[in-house]
């Protein structure tokens, strides 16, 4: 499994209400805010906000809502301060959980989160317990569908390619962390239609679980998709 995004899901569902739509563009927010904050205001030299500007996009967000979120991160609007935090945690079957969040609120974020394990039959982690198996790597999402997947391959190890997996009409492409940039923007110079782009965490070891344990997971999942903060969640499955 090794990543999961909140977002894949939601872009899968039907009819989506104002309120579910307002909640969307809330947390869509936060990682342009966090961007913002940390290299500026301009998606040309900002090659993070640029991606969560991208992403926004994807699901239609207002180009209002995208420059009041900017300002917030350049402190041109008041604001909370908004984190981007990573916890470990074990799943059901001793899974071993990253999950990225974005607040502007530590102590809500972590007490939900706690609670949502507890409930699901997983535990938090201290810091260290489960990062020490995962790597950092850039994760590049490619458009496969009707092409020459060999073709593919030879374009993006050519770009500067770390390693390449199928994944169904898809083309995983994934990069050393600081030469991501790099790489996808080799990948759009060729005419490849980029799906998501962004830091992801591979597992060194992985973890086989039966069908009783993946369905326990599964809820687990959902659960934590409810919780307003999280971003993405990353297993050794």
């Amino acid at each position: 499994m090794s990543g999961h995004s909140h977002w894949a899901g939601i872009k899968q569902r039907k009819g989506v209400n104002d309120a579910k739509r307002a909640k969307i563009f809330t947390r869509l927010a936060k990682p342009i805010v966090i961007a913002a904050q940390e290299g500026g205001g301009n998606p040309d030299t900002n090659f993070k906000l640029r991606m969560a500007m991208d992403k926004a996009r994807e699901f239609n967000m207002p180009k209002d809502n995208i420059d009041k979120a900017i300002k917030r991160g350049t402190g041109e609007l008041k604001g909370n301060a908004i984190e981007e935090i990573t916890y470990e945690a074990m799943g059901p079957g001793g899974i071993m959980m990253l999950i990225k969040a974005v607040t502007d609120n530590k102590n809500r974020t972590v007490s939900e989160i706690k609670t949502i394990l507890t409930k699901s039959g997983g535990k938090f982690g201290e810091a260290g317990s489960a990062m020490w198996n995962f790597e950092q790597v850039g994760n590049i999402i490619i458009d496969a569908k009707d092409k020459n997947i060999d073709e593919l391959e030879m374009i993006a190890i050519d770009a500067g390619a770390k390693d390449i997996k199928i994944d169904a009409d898809n083309l995983l492409v994934f990069t050393e962390q600081n030469n991501l940039q790099k790489v996808q923007e080799k990948l759009v110079q060729n005419n490849l239609k980029v799906l998501e782009s962004g830091l992801s965490y591979l597992p060194k070891s992985t973890l086989s679980i039966d069908n009783t344990t993946r369905l326990d997971y599964e809820k687990l999942l959902e659960a934590l998709d409810e919780q307003e903060d999280v971003e993405e969640i990353f297993d050794n499955l």
